[in-house]
């Protein structure tokens, strides 16, 4: 649920909005809503997630309902340094938490929620001994039985009652978004913020893509190699439906454009 903070102004890419963020303006309106103490949740929008809204108004309505959605991949940087006046860098939700850890350093208290059986407690003792202030407040697994949504009461229960200040939800896209949606009324923690697979680099169970690959927009080639049979549809076949989504974007851009013009000089008006 979004509060009644003035928003940024946020872009559109194929209808989905996302808010003009880099590293530092993300970590301050996080800050800023936990010592407010007011509630909402993060979504960090990849080309996958708006894929997803299009096929998903559930999708749709969760990401529009997040307090900030932030340009995690590359592409969707790219348009917004062309869609929005201010300033755009990638907040990308893995090492947007190490960067948060270091910014706060013992001023929250930390709840990891998400990952397979043993990945989240290896990534919570990595992360421990990588930023010996960490506060940590707890951590839990879904079980295997549980759909991530309403079911997991017993999840909900452990996380109020360990006073956390931020939930860091690594259940994938667009369960973990899903889950934020349905849930955040029931949380008491102010802020939820969903960062995929960040719990498997973090343990070491999956290794990063390195920073040039990152930087050029190529990380999804990367994640293409070490998981072939699980991702090739979605960037594969993904990206391609998003290059041709956004061409016919733009065709209708300039097809609205140009029928704006057309009737302005029918009806005597200046352009």
């Amino acid at each position: 649920m979004t509060t009644d903070r003035k928003k940024l102004e946020r872009f559109e890419v194929l209808e989905v909005g996302i808010d003009p963020l880099t590293p530092a303006t993300a970590t301050q309106a996080i800050t800023s809503l936990i010592t407010e103490k007011r509630k909402g949740y993060v979504v960090f929008c990849t080309v996958s997630s708006i894929l997803s809204a299009r096929d998903n108004p559930e999708v749709a309505r969760a990401i529009a309902g997040a307090e900030l959605v932030t340009p995690d991949g590359m592409p969707l940087v790219w348009l917004g340094r062309r869609r929005s006046p201010r300033r755009v860098e990638r907040v990308y939700g893995p090492d947007f938490m190490l960067e948060f850890f270091a910014a706060t350093g013992r001023q929250f208290n930390h709840y990891f929620y998400g990952g397979q059986p043993g990945v989240v407690e290896a990534a919570v003792e990595r992360l421990r001994a990588r930023f010996p202030d960490l506060q940590v407040a707890g951590y839990s697994t879904p079980p295997r039985e549980a759909s991530g949504m309403v079911s997991d009461r017993e999840a909900i229960r452990q996380i109020n009652e360990s006073r956390a200040d931020i939930v860091w939800v690594g259940l994938g896209h667009p369960k973990q978004d899903l889950w934020m949606s349905t849930n955040d009324e029931h949380l008491q923690p102010p802020v939820l913020a969903a960062v995929g697979a960040a719990f498997d680099f973090h343990a070491g169970r999956k290794k990063e893509a390195p920073e040039w690959m990152k930087k050029s927009g190529l990380q999804w080639l990367h994640r293409l190699g070490s998981e072939p049979s699980r991702l090739w549809r979605r960037y594969l076949i993904g990206n391609s439906k998003f290059l041709l989504f956004l061409m016919l974007e733009s065709f209708r851009r300039i097809l609205r454009k140009r029928i704006k013009v057309g009737s302005r000089r029918s009806s005597g008006r200046p352009n």
